[in-house]
């Protein structure tokens, strides 16, 4: 079984998602949840799922080697970024090639980047007029949502949307896709000696 870890910086609706979905899997197990804000509700969401998590700073992530030995500690063999707002580091990177996922509320390459998260992307999207948005699942590289595209669901835009209105359409396919696709992305991992 895979040891999966979550990193996010807000409520932790699609973190509580993938944790319940994987509580009754036998191919992997959310085993870790941390987030670089100390307030965040995701945090309140592990603890009573009863998941080990931890608050980091900025220091601990890019300076100090924190995050990385609590990955080591809880033999991490898979990290989704669920929500989560900074960069990772090029050590984590390297140790976890093709083997960080990210979920992006916009269908990629349009309307992601440095700053393209929550209500801002679905602003964005109905005020370019678009027909149709979505989820994109993608692996993470040292750049914001520019790593190879693995997933994409699509929906509807309505004349009358409302970023709210948007946002809960493209939260539903969050739900639906980002706990299957981690499945069968961990399923093919080879073992890690």
């Amino acid at each position: 079984m895979k040891n999966i870890a979550i990193f996010a910086s807000g409520s932790g609706t699609n973190a509580e998602n993938i944790i319940k979905y994987f509580s009754n899997r036998t191919t992997a197990r959310v085993c870790l949840v941390l987030s670089n804000r100390r307030e965040a509700y995701v945090l309140k969401r592990a603890a009573s799922l009863n998941v080990q998590s931890a608050f980091f700073d900025r220091k601990d992530f890019y300076e100090r080697g924190i995050v990385m030995n609590l990955l080591r500690e809880n033999r991490i063999d898979f990290i989704v970024l669920a929500g989560f707002l900074w960069l990772v580091p090029s050590d984590i990177l390297a140790s976890y090639e093709t083997r960080i996922l990210n979920i992006h509320p916009a269908l990629l390459p349009g309307y992601g980047g440095r700053g393209m998260y929550g209500d801002r992307v679905h602003e964005a999207v109905i005020r370019a007029g678009e027909k149709e948005s979505g989820i994109t699942i993608h692996y993470v590289n040292s750049e914001y949502d520019a790593g190879d595209i693995i997933f994409q669901a699509v929906c509807p835009v309505l004349e009358s949307d409302t970023p709210a209105d948007l946002a809960a359409r493209v939260h539903a396919l969050e739900y639906k896709h980002f706990p299957v696709v981690i499945e069968e992305i961990v399923s093919r991992l080879p073992e890690v000696s």
